[in-house]
């Protein structure tokens, strides 16, 4: 059975999928898993289709001390265990550059150009990369995809790629990217056989997370969003402060006297749900929090949704469907009703019962605008990318002797 595995490295944690390659180039996942506590307590776990557990495994601190070897441990099992050989390895990259509007496979000139976007996705890139470099080492005959969360967005008109900034910048790649591109084409691809006509239409969807960003889509196409250079613009995330005046980095450098790593480190680390609220990153924990400044970190979260849905309906020039994903946005009814209270003034009104059922289509028959949950799948989404180069003949077959 050929299959094609899926991999998504992230700081502490090597996610992964398998998905096997039927007839007409449909896929089906077979098993998903991860190897996560990384640098703390290193567990393999993984399930089959049905949830019923494959493994779980805990290691020595030492066994698993980076991404490289959580994907060794990761391969080890699938190779050995399970007998899973791969005909390709789609890989989730954060960062595209202005370069890359597509997937693409992956060898070492590709790694070398992806590494100079380390700066401007920290928290990502080098852990996406690693498991790459270990791959192309190992078993270098093996393909392997890159998928790029920046890539959907590549289709943007100039006004909307660039910042007020001398052009020489820009030509440099200083630009507005977007990301969580993956998640967007999957809902984009998605709509179509949920709402058909409002697929065609004027879209925001609200990618709510612990990493959060809302994207404008007019004919299934991205056209405007909240993230730019860097994923750290836009709404407030866990540790993220989202939409931020340059003036403050300024302030910090100078009045504060913190060096560009440590602003760095706190831009990334130390702001966002997490700073502001003084208590967590996880939204989960402020909502069952009685404290005044985890409901003020709720306020400011839904207030800034809100905010970014007009600038995003400006774009599109209406809006014909509103889309919930994500974790939060998938899972937190209380959120999601905020939100749309948020929206009113668009026509937005929700059927209650349904939200907290969390249905697919949320709003009332009342509403002006459809307010619909969709489950975003990442994974499928590079696997199929994965197996469109194999089939279009851009990527070789062979087969090999282990997989990772």
């Amino acid at each position: 059975m050929d299959t094609i595995l899926v991999v998504d490295a992230g700081p502490s944690c090597v996610k992964f999928q398998v998905y096997s390659v039927e007839g007409e180039g449909r896929l089906r996942q077979q098993l998903k898993g991860r190897v996560d506590g990384l640098g703390s307590g290193p567990r393999l776990r993984a399930s089959g289709p049905g949830g019923n557990p494959l493994a779980h495994r805990a290691y020595p601190i030492e066994a698993v001390p980076d991404v490289a070897a959580g994907m060794d441990i990761a391969g080890a099992w699938l190779r050995d265990e399970l007998r899973i050989d791969p005909i390709a390895i789609g890989h989730r990259v954060v960062h595209g550059g202005p370069d890359h509007d597509r997937s693409v496979l992956i060898d070492h000139g590709v790694v070398a150009r992806l590494e100079r976007f380390t700066a401007l996705a920290p928290l990502h890139q080098p852990h996406n990369l690693a498991p790459i470099r270990s791959i192309l080492a190992r078993f270098p005959m093996l393909p392997q995809v890159a998928c790029f969360d920046t890539a959907f967005h590549r289709t943007r008109a100039a006004v909307a790629d660039h910042y007020a900034i001398p052009h020489r910048l820009y030509a440099e790649g200083v630009r507005r990217y977007g990301f969580h591109g993956l998640s967007y084409e999957w809902i984009a691809k998605t709509l179509p056989r949920i709402a058909p006509k409002i697929a065609a239409g004027r879209v925001i969807v609200a990618h709510l997370g612990s990493e959060a960003s809302m994207c404008a889509l007019s004919g299934g196409r991205s056209v405007e969003g909240t993230m730019g250079f860097t994923a750290l613009d836009g709404l407030p995330m866990g540790t993220g402060p989202g939409q931020i005046d340059a003036g403050v980095v300024l302030y910090l450098i100078s009045e504060k006297g913190m060096s560009a790593s440590k602003v760095h480190d706190f831009l990334y680390r130390d702001c966002g749900l997490k700073g502001f609220s003084g208590i967590s990153n996880d939204m989960r924990e402020l909502e069952a929090s009685e404290d005044a400044s985890a409901k003020l970190a709720i306020d400011y979260f839904v207030y800034r949704v809100g905010l970014n849905a007009g600038m995003l309906a400006a774009a599109l020039q209406g809006l014909d469907a509103f889309v919930f994903t994500a974790g939060i946005g998938e899972n937190s009814a209380s959120i999601r009703a905020r939100v749309a209270e948020q929206l009113a003034w668009l026509g937005v009104k929700l059927d209650a019962a349904e939200n907290v059922r969390h249905s697919q289509l949320i709003s009332s028959s009342a509403s002006l605008i459809p307010v619909y949950v969709v489950s975003s799948d990442e994974g499928l989404m590079i696997a199929r990318h994965t197996l469109a180069l194999l089939m279009d003949g851009n990527l070789k077959n062979p087969r090999h002797e282990s997989a990772s």
